[in-house]
């Protein structure tokens, strides 16, 4: 690709082999495996799924013991024929299907977090990709710098000469202004490596490595999942088949499932809620000493759902509405990633052409007038305030050349993240 060449034109290789090098594909693979986010939702995911479990067992049956019509002038158990002790059972069943619907909506946002963690993954590839392109362009610019320094030293040298010499052309003034150019050049370097500690901060935030990372020279190559040319033109249907498989539109879809099970619980509202007792209850004999038979008692209870107005109905139209948000929420989200997709894709295209454009023309060029305008001075021929002008912009030309080959890089991988599909 043209900006592999503008980047090979422009860096030098310059990196002492006995150093340790942070390439980018174990700064991801660092990151992603250092992630504690990953590890909360794998929990979660085993929370919701315990869940499931619990919320479709039936409640714990409740059991009483009562002492029932003693006679309080004597608390005698064999006064009374009605005296007796009696031990209870009661079950209670939740109305309708509400416990296989909550099981379901549990299971359901359970299968939501491997959904969740395949965008985190893409995410923090992402993310780390892009810290790591910029600090990759920090060291870069500061070697461009490096480089270039000793021509700026020279031509320092060479004014100073000329100046003192009884035959050079060179005035005072050139003298101060290569001596402010290599100043100005300092505090340059002084900025970019300033930046390139908080960039290497941000950094070992991801991959947890708190001194200094050093970077290969060569700057990666990512391959581009799809490629659009004319994204300007594309349909929002055709760019929405190319998203709609994203994890997180899936995990919105899972909400949704989760919602919808939420209306048919509200739903159970209508029905009634059961409840069977089983009571045992046992009796002394008389005064006489005659036996008394023990008494079994058995029944059920429920309730009747008659005022429906103020709680089913609202708790039902509630659930709906919920579930509608989550689907325009959706459908939110969807808009946004054609957005994020089709403004990548736009940008891309338009830094290949700037890329093409340096490597082919502008890079060239500028070389060519940077030496020139060199050798006229150094013949005595040309103006010493061109020639440094024409240096300083060969530098800037490379960095944006740089930069443009990194934003490149930046741009595929945001548009990767954009384009991926399930899980």
């Amino acid at each position: 690709m043209a900006y592999l060449g503008v980047l090979t034109a422009v860096v030098p290789n310059v990196v002492s082999a006995q150093e340790p090098l942070l390439n980018l594909q174990e700064a991801v693979s660092i990151a992603v495996q250092e992630d504690p986010w990953l590890t909360a939702s794998k929990q979660t995911q085993e929370a919701f799924a315990s869940e499931a479990i619990a919320s479709s067992s039936l409640p714990d049956p409740k059991i009483s013991f009562t002492a029932a019509s003693f006679p309080v002038d004597s608390f005698s158990s064999r006064q009374e024929g009605m005296t007796q002790l009696v031990v209870g059972v009661s079950q209670a069943f939740p109305r309708g299907d509400t416990l296989s619907l909550s099981r379901k909506q549990k299971n359901q946002l359970a299968q939501k977090q491997p959904l969740l963690r395949a965008d985190r993954i893409a995410k923090v590839k992402t993310t780390v990709t892009k810290l790591w392109l910029d600090v990759f362009f920090s060291q870069q610019s500061i070697r461009l710098l490096e480089s270039d320094r000793a021509l700026f030293e020279q031509l320092v040298s060479t004014a100073k000469a000329s100046y003192t010499s009884t035959e050079g052309k060179a005035r005072q003034q050139d003298v101060v202004r290569a001596q402010l150019e290599l100043t100005r050049l300092d505090d340059r370097l002084t900025s970019l490596r300033q930046k390139e500690e908080r960039l290497q901060s941000e950094l070992s935030e991801w991959i947890g490595v708190i001194a200094k990372s050093t970077l290969p020279d060569d700057l990666p190559s990512l391959t581009l999942k799809k490629t659009l040319l004319s994204p300007s033109t594309i349909p929002k249907q055709a760019l929405y088949e190319l998203i709609k498989e994203h994890p997180v539109l899936q995990a919105t879809d899972q909400d949704i499932l989760a919602s919808e099970t939420s209306v048919e619980l509200a739903q159970q509202g209508y029905k009634p809620q059961w409840s069977a007792n089983l009571k045992y209850g046992h009796r002394n004999d008389d005064p006489s000493g005659n036996d008394r038979a023990n008494l079994l008692s058995a029944g059920v209870t429920f309730d009747v759902p008659l005022f429906t107005d103020n709680k089913q109905d609202k708790q039902v139209r509630s659930a709906k509405f919920r579930t509608e948000a989550k689907k325009t929420e959706k459908l939110l989200i969807a808009r946004q990633l054609i957005a994020n997709l089709r403004s990548t894709f736009l940008q891309l295209n338009r830094l290949n052409e700037r890329a093409s454009l340096y490597q082919e023309e502008l890079l060239p060029q500028m070389s060519a007038q940077s030496e020139a305008a060199l050798t006229a001075y150094n013949n005595d021929d040309g103006d010493f305030a061109e020639a440094v002008r024409s240096q300083i912009a060969e530098i800037d030309a490379k960095i944006d050349a740089l930069a443009i080959a990194i934003n490149r890089q930046k741009l595929i991988a945001e548009a990767n993240y954009l384009l991926l599909s399930g899980v």
